[in-house]
């Protein structure tokens, strides 16, 4: 069974650019640049038959390519930090893509996705990092130089069960400037 989710691939030289923030915490994973991505729909583990309708569905996806704003730097977990992300500005396109995808599993017969969607790049857990260090960590690095980027695909992704962070393989891509006008 494949444990799928879709999404918004970050560009190498992005990728980059953000690795260079790795380090300097104490207990943080950190994740491998050519990992990161904007997760627009976890879908979970699926049979094949429901990977082949998932990847029939998002193919009827129509929409232009988008700009990506990456804007700073957060934590999820408030009390208890599990993972610090890089905040994508929440652009109308992006939240409408997200919708559709949302939509489109909920068609197929997939339970809707309980949390509200935020846009974020992952870049690293930490689980085993303090709060007080993760806060102190992120004050660090709270000048951020925000990066824009063209989103020119979405894509069907698949990860084997660990605890997050990759291998990400890419099982489908979709061009975001199909019949776009």
């Amino acid at each position: 069974m494949p444990r799928l989710f879709t999404g918004l691939e970050v560009p190498p030289e992005i990728g980059m650019l953000l690795s260079t923030m790795r380090g300097g915490l104490r207990g943080a994973r950190w994740i491998d640049p050519e990992n990161y991505h904007i997760t627009l729909r976890f879908i979970g583990d699926v049979d094949e038959h429901t990977a082949d309708e998932i990847a029939d569905a998002l193919d009827r996806v129509h929409r232009s390519p988008m700009p990506v704003t990456l804007e700073g730097l957060s934590s999820f977990g408030s009390k208890k930090p599990h993972s610090i992300y890089v905040r994508v500005a929440p652009d109308p396109e992006i939240l409408e893509l997200q919708a559709e995808h949302e939509r489109i599993m909920q068609r197929i017969g997939l339970a809707a996705e309980g949390r509200k969607f935020t846009p974020h790049v992952t870049i690293a857990r930490c689980k085993g990092a303090a709060a007080a260090d993760v806060a102190h960590w992120l004050s660090l690095r709270g000048v951020f130089h925000s990066t824009v980027f063209t989103a020119r695909r979405f894509v069907l992704f698949s990860a084997r069960a660990s605890k997050g962070g990759g291998p990400y393989l890419v099982e489908e891509a979709y061009e975001l400037n199909r019949f776009a006008a």
